[in-house]
């Protein structure tokens, strides 16, 4: 019996021209009426997610896991109900790695705002904010610290291969201090220490009284690995690498496919049909 459901958004509820099958639509419908909680769960921003969730439909009050673990909202009115930020002591440090990356952009993503320090905007970097409906901003740190607005994650953003170089000259010393994850060829997400989809799902679960073993997961990523084998059930989407259909349980269609549908039909509402015989 599941109880609750985590859904990642890109590659996972929203197909590859970043919109929400009407399977998708229609089954999530079902496991409402059935009693089952939704929650995504995303690296993207408020502004990246709301969106989606209003095309859902949903009148209940589920929940929203954002910016790959660090904060968690009440999606009927999007009170925030717990966060994580980064510190500025902690961002001083981020922004000095950049120092020996010229092809490296930090950006700050915070409740309302995306910022990049920097006297422009990159190219990459706004392509990353229209993703999310943002407009990025750019910013010095120092003007930034004037504004004492919490940063739930930076992100380093450059082109790929200069992310790969980065990644490979500082993730084990980034890793010592931060939770890291490289969810797109082009960006590095670092997050304050110990966050993940999985430990903000941990937490709203035991809040809800959901045992993990009545908790399913469904995701395609990196940034889903500890989500998915956190939950009882983690399944992986048929467009998911190799490596993270390996670890998961079960393996859905892919996300032109409805994947999501058939995860919810085939593990969420069969049992539930059952009871019902």
């Amino acid at each position: 019996m599941i109880d609750l459901i985590a859904i990642d958004l890109d590659g996972t509820l929203l197909n590859r021209s970043k919109e929400i099958p009407a399977a998708n639509r229609t089954a999530i419908a079902k496991a409402i009426a059935h009693n089952i909680k939704i929650v995504l769960c995303t690296g993207r921003p408020l502004s990246g997610t709301r969106p989606y969730f209003d095309q859902l439909g949903l009148s209940e009050n589920e929940y929203s896991i954002l910016y790959n673990g660090c904060a968690t909202y009440n999606s009927s009115d999007w009170t925030l109900r717990s966060c994580h930020a980064l510190s500025f002591d902690e961002l001083d440090y981020l922004y000095h790695l950049t120092a020996d990356f010229p092809g490296i952009s930090l950006t700050l993503a915070t409740q309302k705002h995306y910022f990049v320090l920097a006297d422009t905007v990159p190219p990459i970097v706004q392509a990353d904010g229209d993703l999310v409906f943002l407009t990025v901003e750019p910013i010095t740190l120092t003007q930034f610290k004037t504004l004492n607005e919490p940063v739930f994650n930076a992100l380093y953003m450059g082109d790929p291969k200069a992310v790969t170089a980065f990644e490979r000259a500082l993730r084990p010393q980034l890793a010592k201090a931060f939770s890291v994850v490289r969810s797109q060829d082009y960006l590095l997400e670092v997050l304050p220490q110990g966050i993940t989809k999985a430990s903000a799902l941990k937490e709203l679960a035991n809040d809800l009284g959901v045992p993990k073993e009545r908790l399913m997961a469904i995701g395609d990523a990196a940034n889903d690995i500890e989500m998915l084998t956190y939950a009882g059930l983690g399944v992986a989407m048929g467009n998911a690498t190799e490596s993270i259909k390996q670890l998961a349980d079960a393996i859905t269609a892919d996300c032109d496919q409805a994947g999501v549908a058939q995860a919810i039909y085939t593990y969420a509402l069969k049992p539930h049909h059952k009871d019902e015989d």
